[in-house]
């Protein structure tokens, strides 16, 4: 037994320990949050669902939301650090619960753990589909926010970086101070140089979803009527700068023509597609890095309040359109957009107005702060409604084991 108390201790954004029971908490809301999936195809005959990026952000909440709308059986994928020292990731706790969940309601769902890039995990997983999903892989969904990737091929390690393109660029951006006061600062970030937007794009692009479909279609481990979709975002003109017209904006470009390079290529071999799904804005792990982002979510949150979208609805959203009990809504790019709530131009005026008017001063009466932090804070299973945080609790958590 290793039960200890685990206390909420951060730098910044990052939180140096996982609360096991919050976020096992945090994972039972996002399932109770789904609706009642009706007439489903049950056991043997329900669709079988590869999801890359699973113990996370939107990666999670497709996980959680295939899992309890569309009735999946399949596998996610992830890469977790197991407790030790300190405590497990919080994707590693995550992760137990979902297959708890996903037990008790008669999924088949089983996790692999490990380096998504790797030809070892794309091997296991092929084995996976094989040998106890009867051969054949119905939806796949690519959702990977990584800061470095090693080609199998050549050997080479890539790695991403937040930039701008062609200048430097300053804006704002919201921090809290060790007591937990909000601070507005402005912030200025270099431009890319040298071979940085290759490297990010080798990282974050379209090459290793590529390589998924490549491995699992020489194993003619594709369905018929296959359909994938990688996971991606536009955002607001106020974070463009840094997001969309910066180097993560140059992979998220490729991703979308190698979905649009697969579709083709799925359309002749198996009857497929192959898409982009533009989400909305939403706190996770990884956009608490990117400056501007924190600000413009709590003024964006601020302005909607509960009509802002939650992953989980979203992807609930897309699992229905990927099944067929909703029509696929395309844009004139062919993307799904489940970020119309975000970008609308009130929407956007309203946070516009907001994001000019923010100083440190004012940044308490324009940003819903205290939802916010809350939303951080869940990410590592703290805040979360009806967790005693001063009870020790039992972190060696194991990683959910594959039975017959």
């Amino acid at each position: 037994m290793t039960e200890r108390i685990v206390s909420s201790r951060s730098r910044g954004f990052l939180f140096l320990d996982s609360h096991p029971v919050g976020c096992e908490r945090a994972v039972r809301g996002m399932w109770d949050a789904v609706p009642a999936p009706g007439p489903a195809a049950p056991g043997k005959d329900a669709p079988v669902a590869l999801v890359i990026g699973s113990s996370a952000g939107y990666g999670l909440a497709a996980t959680v939301a295939g899992l309890a709308r569309a009735g999946i059986r399949g596998i996610g994928v992830s890469f977790e650090k197991a407790p030790g020292r300190r405590t497990a990731t919080a994707g590693w706790y995550r992760t137990a619960a979902t297959a708890d969940l996903a037990r008790d309601h008669g999924r088949d769902f089983v996790f692999v753990n490990g380096d998504a890039f790797s030809d070892a995990v794309k091997e296991e997983v092929a084995g996976l589909v094989r040998e106890r999903f009867s051969g054949k892989l119905d939806h796949l969904v690519y959702s990977v926010a990584a800061p470095r990737r090693t080609d199998p091929d050549t050997g080479v390690t890539y790695s991403s970086v937040l930039k701008p393109i062609g200048e430097a660029h300053r804006t704002k951006t919201l921090v809290f101070d060790d007591g937990g006061a909000p601070e507005i600062r402005t912030v200025e970030t270099g431009p890319a140089a040298g071979d940085d937007t290759e490297q990010t794009v080798a990282v974050m692009g379209g090459a290793d979803w590529a390589r998924w479909i490549d491995h699992l279609c020489a194993r003619d481990l594709l369905a018929g009527g296959f359909t994938t979709v990688a996971l991606s975002y536009i955002g607001s003109p106020l974070t463009g700068a840094m997001y969309r017209q910066g180097t993560i904006g140059a992979a998220k470009a490729h991703l979308e023509r190698t979905a649009r390079d697969l579709d083709d290529r799925l359309a002749k071999e198996v009857g497929g597609r192959a898409l982009t799904s533009v989400n909305g804005a939403a706190v996770t792990q990884s956009s608490t890095a990117i400056p501007g982002i924190a600000l413009y979510v709590g003024l964006l949150r601020s302005v909607l309040g509960d009509g802002m979208v939650p992953p989980v609805a979203q992807l609930t959203l897309l699992w229905d359109q990927l099944t067929g009990r909703a029509p696929l809504d395309l844009d004139d790019e062919g993307r799904v957009r489940l970020d119309t709530w975000e970008l609308s131009p009130a929407v956007q005026d309203a946070v516009a107005e907001r994001w000019r008017s923010a100083t440190t001063g004012t940044i308490a009466g324009l940003a819903d702060l205290d939802w916010f932090t809350t939303q951080v804070r869940q990410l590592y299973g703290f805040a979360v409604p009806g967790v005693d945080y001063a009870a020790p609790v039992e972190t060696d958590v194991p990683w959910p084991v594959h039975t017959a």
